[in-house]
C-alpha cells in the first residue's frame, strides 16, 4: 500500500519542503528533512542518547525538521498508533 501523506513544512517554498508520511502496513513514520551541517552532526557524536554508542551508525542517518513541524508530526504519531 503506498505512504499516507501526512503534512509538509507549513513555510515551505518551492522544493525546500520537509514532509512527513506514515506506513501503513508497517506503521513507521517517514521523515524528509534538511542534511545536518557539518556543525549539526558533531553536536550528535558530543551528544549521545543514554545507554547508546556514540556517533551515527553507517545504516541510520540524522536528518533536521523545523519546530513548526510538531503539529505534523504529532499526526503522523497518532496515524501511526491508529492503524489497525
Amino acid at each position: 500500500m503506498a505512504l499516507l501523506f501526512i503534512g509538509v513544512d507549513p513555510s515551505t517554498g518551492d522544493g525546500d519542503s520537509p514532509t512527513v508520511w506514515v506506513d501503513p502496513d508497517t506503521k513507521r513514520i517517514f521523515v524528509q528533512g534538511w542534511k545536518p551541517s557539518t556543525e549539526d552532526r558533531q553536536k550528535v557524536y558530543e551528544n549521545p542518547a543514554p545507554r547508546h554508542a556514540p556517533g551515527i551508525p553507517d545504516h541510520e542517518d540524522v536528518i533536521c525538521i523545523p519546530a513548526r513541524m510538531v503539529p505534523i508530526l504529532r499526526k503522523a504519531c497518532d496515524v501511526a498508533e491508529g492503524l489497525d
